[in-house]
Order: structure tokens, then sequence, then C-alpha cells
């Protein structure tokens, strides 16, 4: 299925996932205090003039200092290899110890990953204090927290300070361990979702539903160290102004007034192919890869089994072998078939007579009712680095050509006047991540209707915060 060549792509998807700050963390079994260490950052940098612990001859400063040192550089490893695909002797080699060191500060992958997340989350929490410190404005307090995000993953790519790990592959970690990041997920969220509901109480934040709008926003940065660090450095500088200005005025002009249209259905039912077996082993090919989808979105690469796959579908794993290789190569071909699904649907849109900006709310609603419906989902891309590195490059490559497309509608829609002039490239990033994201919704509210809900959450691209 794929037509591009390895060699060709290898220099230009390369750099796969970012640094993405990370600071100091303790060890899980000390829940009553990880939290203060991670919070007090600034009291190890810049410690009081009579505290012992702050000097260079403390032995926990020695301590904490190392910590933050390992934290830091797995990070920045996560990020770039993938929590799954990094080991503790990467970790080990790039600090200059040897294994057996590493373990006096983690007692084992998963621990350390981890204290890595928890610490990422930590620092999304410090944001939210420091701007609840600098203003009372409730879209300030939004818009702020955006830019904190982009500035801390810029810092870090600058390498002015610490990495932070993108929590994306929670489902390698324990149960204990996963709940515990998912309840202080949670915690972060209901903060910056308060932000929204202060903001409509006060009239600074036009009505939205706010808890569609706040997981918007928010999935709109899962991915950002990554393209931040592939934009060109002059680019990349101005990408916090640009978020703003995009959450603040939308995509759609103020001059005129939007309606979303009615949703450009590619469905089409099927005849019935009974006696086609070559139609019939696509059909059971398809339900393999919505349901290994499914599954690996849910529990990653390494927590999936076979089994659960077959059960699933009430089928043997002699079926499952019938039609794929192995594990490995179901995940493959998970993506192809997102991949797929997506360019399919862009492809229709574009043939429509349907404006450029109405165009591209078309696709957010196409595939927003396809992730979360029994046609869908769509992959989420954490799982990506369980793939040989050739093939993840390869996938890549041709990510990168589809979401491509979405950019070429922004930018059509800027040059004949029906989308505001936003940046194309930041725009687009923020877009595709959103809508990679939006599988799974109904988890966060009542789906009575799919393109109701597309629509409230999209509509912060297109009307953006500031009331009309």
């Amino acid at each position: 299925m794929l037509h591009v060549s390895f060699r060709t792509i290898y220099g230009q998807v390369q750099k796969k996932y970012l640094k993405f700050k990370s600071s100091n963390g303790e060890n899980p079994s000390e829940q009553s205090t990880i939290q203060l260490e991670h919070m007090a950052r600034s009291e190890q940098t810049s410690p009081s003039r009579n505290s012992k612990a702050g000097s260079p001859f403390s032995r926990g400063a020695q301590h904490q200092a190392k910590r933050a040192a390992i934290l830091s550089r797995a990070a920045k490893l996560f990020n770039t290899k993938g929590a799954r695909s990094a080991t503790l002797a990467d970790v080990a080699n790039k600090l200059g110890l040897t294994k057996t060191s590493l373990y006096y500060y983690v007692r084992t992958k998963e621990d350390l990953i981890f204290q890595c997340y928890q610490s990422a989350l930590a620092r999304l929490h410090q944001s939210l204090d420091e701007v609840e410190v600098e203003t009372d404005n409730s879209l300030e307090r939004v818009l702020r927290a955006m830019e904190r995000h982009i500035e801390i993953s810029l810092d870090s790519i600058a390498d002015r300070g610490d990495y932070y790990a993108a929590p994306l592959e929670l489902a390698v970690l324990p149960e204990e361990n996963r709940a515990l990041l998912e309840l202080e997920y949670l915690r972060m969220f209901k903060r910056f979702r308060g932000y929204l509901r202060d903001g409509i109480a006060e009239g600074v934040i036009r009505e939205c539903h706010t808890t569609s709008t706040a997981r918007a926003l928010l999935s709109a940065l899962d991915w950002s160290f990554y393209w931040l660090y592939e934009m060109p450095a002059a680019e990349s500088k101005e990408a916090a102004s640009k978020i703003r200005k995009l959450f603040t005025d939308g995509l759609a002009p103020r001059r005129s007034s939007f309606e979303w249209k009615s949703s450009h259905n590619t469905t089409n039912a099927q005849p019935s192919q009974g006696f086609n077996r070559e139609a019939q082993n696509i059909i059971k090919q398809e339900a393999f890869l919505r349901a290994g989808t499914l599954h690996f979105n849910r529990k990653g690469f390494s927590g999936t089994s076979l089994d659960d796959i077959a059960e699933s579908l009430d089928v043997s794993k002699g079926a499952f072998y019938y039609h794929f290789a192995n594990k490995e190569a179901l995940l493959s071909l998970c993506y192809e078939f997102t991949l797929d699904q997506f360019e399919r649907i862009t492809s229709e849109v574009e043939q429509t007579e349907l404006s450029p900006i109405h165009k591209l709310g078309a696709v957010c609603t196409e595939i927003f009712e396809l992730q979360n419906s029994d046609r869908g989902p769509l992959i989420r891309y954490n799982t990506i680095t369980a793939l040989p590195p050739d093939l993840r490059r390869a996938i890549l490559y041709r990510t990168e050509e589809i979401h491509a497309k979405v950019g070429e509608m922004i930018a059509e829609g800027i040059s004949e006047g029906s989308i505001e002039n936003q940046s194309v490239l930041v725009t687009r990033h923020l877009m595709v991540s959103s809508i990679n994201a939006a599988v799974g919704i109904d988890q966060w509210r009542r789906l009575d209707d799919l393109t109701s809900a597309a629509h409230d959450f999209f509509d912060v691209f297109f009307l953006g915060l500031k009331p009309r």
C-alpha cells in the first residue's frame, strides 16, 4: 500500500516527537511529596540564602539536581524516540551513567515514564498558577495558558531549560499509575474549562459548549513539540502570537456571519456482497482494522493482545492470521486505513461547490462523525513508535502529504476572502491535532447528535473565543 521510497523520505521525516520540557520528580511511592517537589523547582534554582539544602555541598541538592537531569534527558528521549521504544540504557548512555546507577533514582522504565509524565502535568498546573497571578481576565487566562505551553516547548528546543515529556503513551503504564495521571489531567482540564465558564459569565468569551471547546483547545497542542521543532526558527518564534490571534478571532471574518453548512455525507450504502468472496475478505479485513484501531487507541500497542481483538469480533485467532501476518502488520495497516479515510474525505469534499471555509468545516465534521461512529475510529498517533523506523517514516511522509490538503483549503480561503488572514501552517497543525483527538468524545459529554457535537468541538477554530 506504500508507494513511497524509504530512501527518499529518510531525511525528511526523521525527527518525529520533539523536545518538550521535563522537570524533577519523585518516586511513585512518595505520593505525599511529589507534587510539592515538582512545583517548587524555583526553590532548587534559587534557594534561600540560609538554606543548607540549597548548598552545592548538600547531598539533598545534589540528589535533586541529578534526578532533574535524568527526567529531563528521559523526557527528550521519550519525545523523540517514544516512551515505548526508549530504554533505561538509552537514558543512562545519554547521561554518561551506568544502567545500574540509574536504578538509584528509578525502579523501572515504567517508573521513569510515570515520573516524567507527572512532572509534565505538574508543569501545566504551574502554568495555570502563573496566569492566574498575572490576570483576572478569563479570556486572557485561556490565551496565556496556551501561549505558555508553546513558550515552554520553544525553551526546550533552544536548550534554555528542561524538557517535558508529552504524556501521550499512558497505555504503557500500570493501571494504578495511569489512573493517577488521568485524575491529575482531569484536575487540570477542569481548571482550564473553568476559565471558559467564568469568561462567558463575565461577557469576555462568547457562548460555547465549554467541555468540547476545552477539549479542542487542549488537544490542539498535543503535538506542538513536534511541529515547532520542524518549523523554521523565525516562524516558530511567532507561534504563540499566531495561536492567540486564531483563538481570539477565529477563521471566519468578523464582517461575515458564519453558519455551519449541512454535513457533506460521503457514506453510501453498499450492495450485498454475499457471493463475492474478495469483497467479503475486504469487509472482514476492515472489521479487524477497526477493532485493532479501537484496542490500540485504548490500550496502546503493548497492552493490546490478538486474543482481545479476536474476542471483540467473536472470531478465532486463526481468522486473524488468515488476514494479517502479526500484530505489527495489523498496526501498520491501521495507519494506512486511517490515512485512506482521511484522504477519501478531503478529496470528496474538495470536489464540492462549497466555499473554502465551508469545505474546511465539512472535513472537520465528516471526520469527527467517522471518529465517533461504527465506521471509526481513526488511529491515534501515540502508537507510531511501535512500528519499525523505515515504515514509521513512510507513514509520516504520507501523513504530511494528506494533512497538507487542509492547509491548502485554508490558504485558498484566505486568498478569496472567506477565511481571515491567519497562519496557514500553525492553524493546520492545531486543527489536525484536534481532529486526531476527537475520538471518544462520548467519554466527555453526551452525544445526542453527532453533527451538532462536531460543530461544538470545532467552532472555536471558526468563531474564536471573543464575543462577536
